[in-house]
């Protein structure tokens, strides 16, 4: 059964009582569109439903037809030892062997002949004990085939007649819709956590941002950066690169949520306060995402950051295969991405500083660039963003 009924059974008990006096049907189904929004609102919508039906008790319960089982997530009026018997028990003993179809009301009598019924374990074990003389079952929600979602209206001392199915045709459409309101909600909910789980498990910090980079979500990576407070911060829920020339490409491209962006000019270069070279790619959602009306998604761009990483292989390779570099030259590309200068550089691979600008002079010759920044920008276009 699926979880987005209730995730604790409800326990209301009271008098066993005749027909009552009907609520208008109105509020009723008001109440039952509530309880499309808040779950826990099932359990008054129950005793609503069976204030209006004229019920001894009432219940909202799955069955399976395949186990036989039975649960029930919501009931009133009924003891909850019978509650417990119907799921360790009775559930296989009920008349019910095949559902009917959705909204179809279903009474003891139109599923086995009522004298043999009343022989039967259920009713004498089960209905008769309880003082119940007949029950109404109608299917709220089939979306599985092995099973189904039901309704059941215990009444006392009577039989389901014309007025009782009436009744119940009601609001047996509005309840439908009602779960399955609930069950798109729970299953968004899901999608989202499994969705934040698999971001939180990339190394590289991510991004959701709306055209003005307000942050729609950042992932466990994100957030550590942010709370550094260096090359990127929040601003106002806003996100922003410490350094203005980065900052101002970041929301130029965000704002133009063109997904056609090349990849060296979807990079941006950004430098912490200690030195150390980021790179954050961006890739624009809003003209490939979006809902079933057609409108933009909220998300118009996912901003991945992460460090530059000397001899990173993983595109190191690429770029050198791309463009024609030797071990060396491509040894300097990579330690400029991510150390930054000529004297830095120098000193991490240990080599003088000419050797160092020739090496430079010649990996701007094969690759068109004309500036540190520029070297930034083509690795991470050859970068894989996700790497864990």
């Amino acid at each position: 059964m699926q979880c987005y009924l209730v995730g604790r059974r409800q326990h209301h008990i009271g008098k066993i009582s005749p027909m009552r006096a009907p609520r208008k049907i109105s509020d009723l189904i008001e109440d039952i569109y509530d309880a499309a929004l808040e779950p826990a609102r099932w359990h008054d919508v129950i005793v609503s439903i069976n204030d209006f039906v004229g019920g001894m008790a009432s219940g909202i319960f799955s069955k399976n037809l395949i186990s036989k089982s039975g649960e029930t997530y919501y009931f009133c009026k009924a003891d909850p030892h019978y509650i417990d018997l119907y799921s360790e028990t009775y559930s296989k003993l009920g008349p019910l062997t095949s559902f009917p179809p959705l909204g179809t009301i279903v009474s003891m009598p139109d599923l086995v002949p009522f004298d043999e019924f009343r022989r039967g374990r259920f009713y004498q074990e089960y209905m008769q004990p309880q003082g119940c003389a007949d029950m109404a079952d109608v299917v709220l929600e089939n979306s599985r085939a092995d099973s189904t979602v039901l309704l059941a209206v215990y009444l006392y001392n009577r039989m389901v007649d014309d007025e009782v199915r009436q009744r119940i045709k009601l609001f047996a459409p509005h309840a439908n819709r009602a779960l399955m309101i609930n069950k798109t909600i729970d299953d968004k909910k899901s999608e989202t956590a499994t969705f934040a789980d698999i971001l939180d498990g990339f190394r590289a910090g991510v991004f959701l941002v709306d055209a003005q980079c307000r942050i729609v979500h950042a992932n466990v990576a994100g957030r550590d950066m942010l709370c550094e407070d260096d090359f990127l911060r929040s601003i106002g829920g806003m996100l922003v690169a410490r350094d203005m020339q980065a900052n101002r490409g970041l929301r130029e491209i965000v704002a133009t949520g063109d997904a056609g962006v090349a990849a060296s000019n979807a990079a941006i270069s950004l430098t912490a306060h200690d030195g150390a070279r980021h790179v954050a790619y961006l890739l624009p959602l809003r003209t490939v995402v979006r809902n079933s009306a057609e409108a933009p998604s909220k998300a118009a761009a996912a901003i991945f950051v992460r460090k530059a990483e000397l001899d990173d292989q993983s595109y190191g390779g690429l770029i050198a295969r791309a463009f024609g570099l030797t071990p060396a030259e491509l040894r300097v590309l990579l330690a400029i991405v991510e150390v930054g200068g000529v004297p830095e550089t120098s000193e991490t691979l240990g080599i003088a500083e000419t050797t160092v600008k020739t090496h430079l002079y010649r990996v701007f010759s094969k690759t068109g660039a004309s500036r540190q920044a520029d070297l930034v920008k083509l690795a991470a276009g050859f970068a894989n963003p996700l790497t864990n």
